[in-house]
């Protein structure tokens, strides 16, 4: 290492006491902001509490006072209970934005709580020091006396200030170890902590790593060293982030719906005149579609004008102007450092269910009214006389049909172009090589136009013409004859009956379709023996120049400048005519095609697709957050990005719903928005700067499918395969498994229905093993992460399947299990509940637990105080106070009866609170 890397990072800051090095120390890692300038245990030791048949439950508030001649509560930690000896679990740290300096004043003010549910309390005792004793002291540890108000002697409370070593590959004897604090050993910490990459730590900082600083923010951090069973200890730090994607996604999302509803409208006012009913049809059409263009276009001033935080708190989750934003999204890290140096990141993102909570419940969620819609639509084509009735392929087809036709299109007009070029360059090797593309795609649109539904609709819109009259024949008992007629051309349509799918069987030529695109084709066909022509004539020319030669002097047949494209530019004008007509004639078709379709039903048709877009938006925000975090922390991580590329990303969502009353309902929107997720693909390019603007995703494409662009830096995106940069997309698969865990879904258990849930579980079991079996057939099992558990994956999606069938009330153990799969299996994690504040703050910090344990081995005797600790000091309990203002989570000592054990939260951390 240089002296110049060494002097940045400093061996032991404080180890020289000079006022020089006592500055650098509380300097802070430049390197890391996520690192604290300072950070400290507390314990207490022979605590003296006024009643002596009692023992205290204790806690340990920590105020400073730097500048101000107040004091300024900065920190507390954990209520420990029965104590008079209690050491904390979570650490004090200060961080680089807390602007302590060496004179900074630290009170340390030891608690008593007498009853946690009522919050009455008094102060014990309190002690005082300045950062700079701290520092001083050779081994960094103060022996506090607490005195009471009265002044006298309650106790003693001892602090240690925790190391960062520049120890790397050396580690610590065990016989050298520093001293303990009632048994409990304290450890130095390693510096690796700061590399945001490389081998050793695969970690990018969320408030120093660009990317990520782009998309996330307002990041606040909690620090705790938990025992482990060998006698070490672990160092967690434990953030929670917004993230700016909740304003930008929705949107660019609803500027993409925005666009697309208008270009249908267009779409239907350029198919041409129509027959009175058929015209009549149509204007009906379009005025629903503009009264939802009008909602859109609202929505999207309201989104714009939004000046608020970054996330939208669970109190505005039925606020209509921000109803496109996802409820309480935050992103979770886990970051755990062991004895050994090396830091494990977990990451997951926390969001209220994505629903319609603007547009209620009370009609049922998505799931209900897409089942109600169909069955609707199925009446009103069997009620239908006026129109062709079409199968739902056939309306995917037709969708097909139209993007095809569209991107073919412009395809064949661009290399038309290129060729152009080409020729007046009289370049051999680019005429040719763009006809060979030309050709293909060419080819491409006659194949996609040469189909029968195409030809049906074709000759239905030329039957909905003004010039054709239609005339009823007499009805008969099997079937009903409609002749359409013009002066020109007989047409005899014939309905198979009205009770059954209606196919249009026409008595009529096909001819002038096939006309059509007969003439594309014939028209490329003679593009390319030009085009073979001019190329066999300039290769004779240039294989006899002698003979050219002669030529010249006797003014023969010397190459014209401009002959190539005079040659090509008839034929090129006549196939891009015949490609326009040929396209044109097809896409109105379709349109007509999908008018006749939605007709009947538009009015419920594009309200239900209101719905579904909303709800959407919402999950589809949370999953792009879910996909940055994860490629940013695997770039070095070739296992997991060549199943990136090859079987796609796995986004597992946990959800706590009930399936009783308005949750059933959300549970229903949410399921078929997280469904909705495979029409999702992602692609990564290299950001134009590195400026934040240009780091944020961007999204393409319509309701059929979009795309999300990830751009990264060229230093990040050089990292990615080659296939990546090559711009691969990637696709997701999404899953989804609930277990209500409320007094409510109690009631559906007893008196309700569960099905929903159970369904929803079982079709996500079955797509987790499809993925799974995916991955077996094409990747090794070293691209996946390595874990301490000693069950298989194989094994663990056997017990995910039994506690999925076993039909358990409030079975958690699924949640655990496909918690721990998706971990294993390189996947993205999401948790919900109804505002992602209070049921997913229990989640999330049990799951941080339970890694902890299993995968880092956390003495089991601490779990509770662990989690207990986590719940009542941790971030989550600050997501409280975003949303509604109070650090209570929103339940009831009745409630949490109904609550799985590792689920209810520590005595005075809950209560009554607006939600």
């Amino acid at each position: 290492m240089s002296e110049r890397g060494r002097g940045q990072r400093g061996q032991r800051p404080w180890s020289v006491c000079t006022s020089e090095m006592l500055g650098l120390a509380l300097a802070g890692n430049g390197l890391d902001p996520d690192e604290p300038v300072l950070e400290f245990s507390l314990a207490c030791s022979d605590l003296i509490t006024p009643s002596l048949d009692r023992k205290p439950n204790t806690f340990v508030a920590v105020s400073c006072n730097t500048s101000e001649p107040f004091w300024t509560k900065h920190a507390q930690t954990e209520i420990i209970e029965g104590t008079s000896n209690p050491i904390f679990l979570s650490s004090i740290a200060f961080f680089q934005d807390s602007h302590i300096n060496q004179q900074t004043q630290v009170k340390l003010s030891v608690y008593d709580v007498k009853d946690r549910s009522q919050g009455t309390m008094y102060l014990l005792g309190s002690a005082l020091f300045t950062v700079k004793e701290l520092l001083q002291d050779k081994d960094h540890k103060l022996h506090l006396t607490l005195r009471s108000a009265e002044n006298e002697r309650v106790g003693t409370i001892t602090l240690v200030a925790w190391q960062m070593e520049e120890r790397r590959d050396q580690r610590t004897p065990v016989s050298r170890l520093p001293d303990t604090i009632n048994g409990r050993t304290v450890l130095s910490v390693d510096e690796s902590l700061t590399e945001s990459l490389g081998v050793r730590a695969k970690y990018a900082s969320l408030c120093k790593d660009t990317f990520l600083r782009s998309a996330f923010g307002g990041t606040m951090s909690r620090m705790y060293r938990f025992p482990t069973t060998d006698g070490n200890n672990l160092r967690i730090l434990e953030q929670m982030a917004e993230s700016v994607l909740s304003l930008n996604v929705p949107r660019q999302f609803v500027k993409l719906l925005l666009e697309e509803d208008t270009a249908r409208v267009i779409e239907l006012e350029e198919l041409g005149e129509l027959s009175p009913c058929w015209e009549s049809l149509r204007r009906q059409i379009v005025t629903q579609y503009q009264t939802i263009i009008l909602t859109y276009q609202d929505t999207l001033n309201n989104l714009h004008n939004y000046k608020g935080p970054s996330f939208k708190a669970s109190s505005l989750k039925a606020e209509r102007k921000l109803e496109f934003m996802p409820t309480n999204l935050h992103v979770q890290r886990m970051r755990v450092q062991d004895v050994s140096g090396f830091d494990h990141t977990y990451d997951l993102v926390t969001i209220g269910a994505p629903a319609a909570h603007c547009q209620g419940f009370k009609s049922s969620g998505l799931r209900k009214l897409i089942q109600k819609f169909e069955e609707a639509k199925k009446i009103s084509a069997l009620s239908s006389s006026q129109s062709i009735v079409y199968i739902p392929q056939d309306i995917v087809r037709a969708k097909e049909i139209i993007a095809h036709i569209n991107t073919l299109k412009t395809q064949v007009s661009y290399y038309t172009e290129r060729l152009s070029r080409a020729a007046k360059e009289r370049s051999s090797n680019g005429l040719e090589r763009t006809l060979a593309i030309l050709a293909d795609k060419t080819r491409q649109l006659v194949t996609v136009c040469d189909c029968k539904l195409l030809a049906s609709a074709i000759q239905a819109l030329n039957a909905a013409r003004p010039e054709y009259i239609a005339s009823k024949v007499s009805p008969s008992a099997d079937a009903e004859q409609v002749v359409l007629r013009n002066d020109q051309d007989t047409l005899l349509a014939k309905w198979s009956g009205s009770n059954s799918r209606t196919s249009l069987h026409v008595d009529w030529h096909e001819e002038e379709w096939e006309k059509v695109w007969l003439n594309v084709d014939k028209s490329l066909e003679c593009i390319i023996q030009r085009v073979d022509k001019l190329l066999q004539k300039e290769r004779l020319h240039s294989d006899s120049s002698e003979d050219m030669a002669q030529n010249d002097q006797q003014g023969g047949s010397t190459p014209k400048k401009g002959e190539w494209s005079e040659a090509l530019y008839p034929l090129l004008t006549t196939l891009t005519e015949c490609v326009a007509m040929m396209s044109d004639k097809a896409k109105k078709s379709m349109v007509f095609l999908l008018m006749q379709d939605s007709a009947p039903t538009i009015a419920l048709d594009l309200s239900l697709q209101y719905r579904r877009d909303v709800v959407f938006c919402q999950t589809l925000t949370a999953l792009i957050c879910g996909f940055i975090l994860k490629l940013r922390n695997c770039l070095r991580d070739d296992g997991f990005l060549r199943q990136l590329y090859t079987i796609g990303l796995l986004a597992q969502f946990e959800s706590l719903l009930s399936t009783y009353g308005e949750e059933l309902a959300m549970l229903e929107d949410m399921s078929v928005g997280i469904n909705d997720l495979r029409n999702v693909t992602f692609k990564v390019t290299q950001a134009s700067s590195s400026s934040a603007p240009d780091m944020l995703p961007v999204i393409t494409g319509n309701r059929d499918g979009f795309n999300v662009r990830i751009p990264l830096p060229g230093t990040l995106f050089d990292a990615l395969p080659r296939e990546i940069q090559n711009g691969m997309l990637l696709r997701v698969q999404p899953v989804l498994f609930n277990v209500g865990i409320n007094e409510q879904q109690t009631l559906a258990e007893k008196f309700g229905d569960t099905s929903l849930q159970e369904i929803i579980n079982l079709e996500s079991l079955a797509r987790l093993n499809s993925y799974y079996e995916q991955f077996k057939e094409v990747l090794p099992d070293d691209c996946l992460p390595r874990s301490r558990s000693q069950t298989c994956l194989p094994e663990l999606l056997r017990f995910l399947g039994q506690n999925v069938h076993a039909r358990k009330n409030k079975n958690v153990d699924i949640l655990w299990q496909a918690a721990e799969i998706c971990r294993r299996l390189n996947g993205v994690r999401f948790t919900s509940c109804k505002s992602a504040k209070d049921r997913t703050a229990m989640s999330v910090t049990l799951e941080q637990c339970l890694i902890l344990q299993h995968e880092h081995g956390m003495a089991p005797q601490v779990f509770t105080q662990a989690l207990d600790c986590m719940r009542s000091e941790g971030c989550r309990r600050e997501n409280t106070v975003k949303n509604v203002g109070g650090r209570k989570y929103a339940f009831n000592s009745l409630q949490l009866k109904a609550f799985p054990r590792h689920y209810r939260p520590p005595e005075g951390t809950y209560g009554k609170i607006e939600t």
